[in-house]
């Protein structure tokens, strides 16, 4: 059975407003999610966020959720590249961001849900499931270094 959701927690040395802006603004996310080119982004629930992600092509996503500087969420298509996400063909990527009193810095933590409810093969599913597993530790280091190297 393959698991519904991925889900990651990292610790960043950065006040809680550099990584909102790091996670959000089109150069930064474009940098450490995208090809190194800003993305195009309409930072609100039901905008677009379009990444260009070179040999993987241009996928579009749908903002659900933006509330600064705590929830950003978008759904994303786990099909062919290009293809407008909907019910069912798309994940939901969540972050969260809270404050770590301990350090001053911040613990982001990553959902990415929905794998179960894809209209795609169990084989497809399976491997977007271990692909998207496999990506997210190197985009998730990629933003923490820009968070701590980047004045936002």
């Amino acid at each position: 059975m393959i698991p519904d959701a991925i889900e990651r927690t990292i610790a960043i040395d950065a006040p809680v407003e550099r990584v909102w802006s790091v996670l959000t603004e089109p150069a930064f996310l474009g940098r450490w999610f995208g090809n190194g080119e800003p993305v195009k982004i309409d930072l609100h629930p039901g905008g677009l966020l379009i990444f260009d992600h070179g040999v993987h092509g241009v996928i579009p996503a749908r903002i659900e959720t933006v509330e600064p500087p705590r929830v950003f969420s978008w759904r994303w298509s786990q099909g062919a590249a290009g293809e407008e996400p909907d019910d069912n063909n798309a994940t939901l990527v969540e972050f969260t961001l809270t404050e770590d009193d301990s350090t001053g810095g911040t613990r982001l933590t990553l959902v990415e849900s929905g794998f179960a409810r894809l209209g795609l093969s169990a084989a497809e599913v399976a491997d977007r499931h271990r692909a998207n597993s496999h990506n997210w530790p190197g985009k998730l280091e990629l933003l923490r270094v820009d968070c701590e190297q980047t004045t936002a």
